[in-house]
């Protein structure tokens, strides 16, 4: 899970980081799932794709941290850098998903209305 290894990864970093780059990483970390969560339960595909959005973002902003925190030599993070582009790869997956059946469901009642109606 990616929370759980960020948060093993930022515990490495020095003391003077809890506050800084430890804390940003661990939001955007949990926000991601959060974000994925909370438009699950909304109720429409369009909301739901909003928060996909919202959690790519986070995704996105952690990528960024992972990159300055190997930079920087706080730890080697080319593992976490994996799961990051793992769940892009599934967002933008889920995002096509919800994009097409919102699509699907704008043109069923346009081709219902086309429609023949004989009866034998």
């Amino acid at each position: 899970m990616l929370v759980r290894r960020v948060y093993e990864l930022s515990a490495t970093f020095p003391d003077d980081e809890r506050f800084g780059l430890t804390a940003q990483m661990r939001r955007c970390a949990i926000s991601v799932p959060s974000n994925i969560a909370e438009g699950a339960a909304r109720a429409s595909a369009r909301e739901f794709t909003r928060f996909l959005m919202v959690a790519r973002g986070s995704l996105s902003e952690l990528d960024t941290q992972l990159r300055i925190a190997h930079d920087l030599g706080f730890a080697e993070t080319s593992g976490v850098l994996d799961d990051v582009d793992s769940i892009f790869a599934m967002l933008a997956g889920l995002v096509r998903s919800q994009t097409d059946s919102s699509r699907a469901a704008k043109r069923r009642p346009h081709e219902a209305a086309q429609r023949p109606t004989s009866r034998p």
